[in-house]
């Protein structure tokens, strides 16, 4: 007579993917967002450069780094500083969207704590913009930068009353920068590999590209990274769920327990 094999012991529930509508249309707003807090600190010209004096005025006062070094490296080769300027325009998006779907398919409640931040760092990132209008360096005369992606290409800007794409007076805080770190810590966390580390390298070239493109001012930077702390002290990260073992069949335990151990070296 066959024993019926025990039940295996119920672990925690594999979390349900959210809706496939809902979060498109939930993804799409929240680009939305990014484009429109970009647009709406448009036709603030003076106090963006009144800010942007300030910002190298605050930056001087804490002895942060000159955003013309890392510039003055990238400009060794033209071929160099194109890749930067490709990394900027055609990676932020695609990158930040291929996580997201990542995530929804493989970790739906890594997916949801991701989407829940970068919509709250976003949506802070909306208020700075629309209180503190900022020339990014490359408009900045005194800076002595060039713009990069004008002279060498490609370029995501055109001229700042043309409104293409995206308002150029937004760049207090990165968002090229925080999303990006927002990228390698979801993945960090998500995932068990030993490289997964090397997520890091995707906004520490970030880092680089966004400086070095003149796009950017470090201040950007610290403000993006600290409103994502902020978001993630807030928004906890999902446990990964674990699955306990089946039981062996009753026999099977007896059978084991009752065979005696084979002493090492028997037999030789």
């Amino acid at each position: 007579m066959k024993t019926r094999s025990e039940p295996a012991e119920a672990g925690p529930a594999a979390p349900a993917r959210p809706p496939l509508v809902r979060e498109l249309l939930l993804v799409a707003g929240l680009f939305l967002v990014y484009e429109l807090g970009r647009r709406l600190a448009t036709g603030h010209t003076a106090g963006a450069f009144r800010n942007a004096r300030h910002v190298r005025d605050w930056e001087h006062v804490v002895r942060l780094p000159d955003e013309s070094t890392v510039q003055s490296l990238l400009l060794h080769g033209d071929t160099l500083i194109h890749a930067a300027n490709t990394y900027y325009a055609a990676v932020h998006f695609p990158a930040t969207l291929a996580f997201l779907v990542w995530l929804y398919l493989r970790r739906p409640a890594h997916y949801v704590w991701a989407r829940r931040t970068l919509a709250a760092v976003t949506g802070a990132a909306l208020v700075l913009h629309l209180l503190f209008p900022l020339a990014p360096p490359r408009m900045l005369h005194a800076t002595g930068l060039i713009d990069t992606a004008r002279v060498f290409g490609p370029s995501v800007y055109g001229p700042p009353r043309t409104g293409q794409l995206s308002n150029q007076f937004a760049a207090m805080p990165s968002l090229h920068f925080g999303w990006a770190l927002m990228l390698a810590i979801g993945l960090i966390v998500a995932t068990r590999s030993r490289r997964r580390w090397l997520w890091l390298l995707h906004p520490l070239a970030t880092l680089l590209v966004i400086v070095g493109t003149a796009n950017h001012y470090w201040l950007d930077v610290i403000v993006a990274a600290a409103l994502l702390g902020l978001a993630l002290t807030v928004i906890r990260v999902p446990h990964r769920p674990r699955y306990a073992l089946p039981h062996r069949r009753p026999e099977v335990r007896r059978r084991a327990a009752a065979k005696p151990h084979e002493p090492v070296g028997a037999g030789r």
